[in-house]
C-alpha cells in the first residue's frame, strides 16, 4: 500500500513539473515560424512595435523601416521613404528561381537597397473599393516587404473615405494630389466645336469612349502631365496601378531595382493592336516630329515593333499602359517633352481619341534604344479583358501563380508581344506554341 502511494506521489510530481515547463515555453517571448524547407525565422513583429535583433542578412544598417502612418496633400513638403545608402553589390538581385540567392520564403522585410520610386494611381473618389482591391493585390504580392510610397491623383479633391481606406492599406507613405485645371481641360488652341462634332460622330459609330470628354482629358494627362505633378517630382521611377487589377504571382525581387540597375526606362507586360479609328493621324504627327527633331531619335530604336514597312506606316502595336514601370526622368527629358508638345499641338487627343498607351509606346519605340525597354514575364497581371500569365510551368510554380495559362494573351493573334521578341532576337519561352 505504501509503495502504491509512493508511485502516485511520483506521478503527481512529474505532472506538476511537465505543466510548469509547458507554461514557461508557451509564455516565452521568443516567437518563430517554420517556413518552406524547414528553416526557422523569427516572426516579423515590426507592425506591433516589438524589436527583434537583426539577423546576419537583415541588419539594421540595410533594412529600411516602415514610415509612420499618415498622408500628405499635394503641395506639402514631405520626405519620401528613403532608406540609408546601401551598397547594391552586397545584395545582388536574384530574378530567377535557378539563382542560388533566390528568395523562396518571402518572410519579413526584404533586405537590400531601395530605389527612389513610387506607385502612382489616377482615381476618382467613387473608385475607392476598386482601387482598394488593387492595393491589396500589390501589397500582398510585393510591397508588404518593400514599403514603397503611393501617390494618388484626382482632378477633384479626395474625400475622407478614399484617404482613410487607401492609407490603411499601403505599407509605404500615401500622398494625395489634385490635378490643376490646366492639366485636365481643353488647351486654348483646340476648336471645341470641331472636337464636339468628332465626339458626336464617334458616338454614332459606337467607338468605345468616343463621346467621352473626361476620357480624352485622362489620356492627355497620362501622356504629358502625370510625371510633372509636384508630388511626382520627388521620385525617379514609377509603377502605374489602376483600379480592379489582379496580380497572379508572387514577386520575388524588386522590379524598381531591375529597372535602375539594368538601365531600363520603360517596361510592359501586355501589348496589342490599337483601335485604328481612334488614331488615324497619330503616325502622321509622329513622322512630322521625327523630321523636325532627328536629334531625339535613338540609334538602336524599336521601329520594327511599330512599323512593318520601315516607318512609312504605323502597324498600331502598342504596350498596354495601364501597367507600366518607368523612368520618370526619361519622361521629363527634353526629347519626350518635345514629342508630347508636338502631338499636343496637333490636337489629336480631342480631334480624334488618341490614347496614352500608343503615345507612350511610340515614344519608347523611337526615343529609346531597344535595350532600354523591358518585358516582365514574371509579373502576372490582369486588367479587363486581358491576362498576362507567365509562359512556362516551371516559372509559374516557382512564383506560386494561380492564373490559368490558357488565358495568357501574349501569343494570341491580337497580341504584339511576339513581334517584340522577334525584333529583339529573343528566344520565346518554352511551350509558348501551346498558348497561341
Amino acid at each position: 500500500m505504501v509503495g502504491g502511494n509512493a508511485r502516485y506521489v511520483r506521478y503527481i510530481a512529474i505532472a506538476i513539473f511537465t505543466l510548469t515547463i509547458f507554461y514557461y515555453v508557451s509564455h516565452s517571448k521568443y516567437q518563430a515560424v517554420t517556413t518552406r524547407g524547414g528553416t526557422t525565422h523569427r516572426v516579423d513583429t515590426a507592425r506591433t512595435g516589438a524589436q527583434q535583433p537583426p539577423t546576419n542578412r537583415e541588419s539594421s544598417a540595410h533594412t529600411p523601416s516602415r514610415p509612420p502612418p499618415g498622408d500628405t496633400e499635394d503641395g506639402e513638403i514631405f520626405t519620401t521613404n528613403k532608406p540609408p545608402v546601401v551598397n547594391a553589390k552586397e545584395f545582388p538581385l536574384a530574378v530567377s528561381p535557378d539563382d542560388p540567392l533566390w528568395d523562396n520564403d518571402l518572410v519579413g522585410t526584404a533586405p537590400g537597397p531601395r530605389v527612389n520610386a513610387t506607385f502612382v494611381t489616377l482615381a476618382r473618389n467613387s473608385d475607392v473599393w476598386d482601387i482598394a482591391r488593387s492595393i491589396r493585390q500589390v501589397e500582398d504580392r510585393f510591397n508588404r516587404r518593400y514599403n514603397y510610397d503611393w501617390v494618388f491623383l484626382n482632378d477633384k479633391p479626395f474625400d475622407a473615405t478614399f484617404k482613410k481606406v487607401t492609407n490603411s492599406l499601403v505599407s509605404g507613405k500615401a500622398h494625395y494630389g489634385q490635378i490643376p485645371a490646366e492639366h485636365w481641360s481643353f488647351p486654348e488652341w483646340i476648336d471645341q466645336d470641331k472636337a464636339k462634332k468628332v465626339r458626336e460622330d464617334m458616338a454614332e459609330r459606337r467607338i468605345i469612349y468616343g463621346d467621352s470628354v473626361s476620357y480624352r482629358h485622362m489620356c492627355r494627362f497620362e501622356s504629358g502631365f502625370f510625371f510633372r505633378q509636384p508630388l511626382m517630382m520627388n521620385y525617379d521611377y514609377y509603377w502605374r496601378v489602376e483600379p480592379s487589377i489582379e496580380l497572379f504571382c508572387d514577386l520575388h525581387y524588386d522590379p524598381f531595382r531591375l529597372m535602375a540597375e539594368g538601365g531600363k526606362k520603360y517596361s510592359f507586360v501586355l501589348s496589342l493592336y490599337e483601335y485604328v479609328e481612334t488614331i488615324k493621324t497619330l503616325w502622321d504627327s509622329t513622322k512630322k516630329f521625327m523630321t523636325n527633331h532627328p536629334e531625339h531619335i535613338a540609334a538602336d530604336n524599336s521601329m520594327g515593333f511599330l512599323s512593318d514597312d520601315g516607318g512609312d506606316t504605323y502597324n498600331n502595336c502598342h504596350f498596354w499602359s495601364n501597367f507600366e514601370i518607368g523612368d520618370l526622368n526619361w519622361l521629363r527629358s527634353q526629347a519626350y517633352l518635345d514629342f508630347f508638345d508636338s502631338l499636343d499641338r496637333d490636337g489629336g487627343f480631342f480631334y480624334e481619341r488618341w490614347g496614352d498607351a500608343p503615345v507612350h509606346s511610340i515614344a519608347a519605340g523611337i526615343l529609346l534604344n531597344r535595350s532600354e525597354i523591358h518585358f516582365f514575364n514574371d509579373i502576372a497581371y490582369w486588367h479587363i479583358p486581358f491576362t498576362h500569365c507567365p509562359t512556362g510551368e516551371k516559372t509559374r510554380l516557382a512564383l506560386r501563380c494561380h492564373c490559368n495559362p490558357n488565358d495568357n494573351f501574349d501569343w494570341k493573334g491580337y497580341s504584339c508581344t511576339s513581334k517584340y521578341f522577334d525584333i529583339n532576337d529573343m528566344e520565346k519561352p518554352e511551350s509558348y506554341e501551346n498558348q497561341q
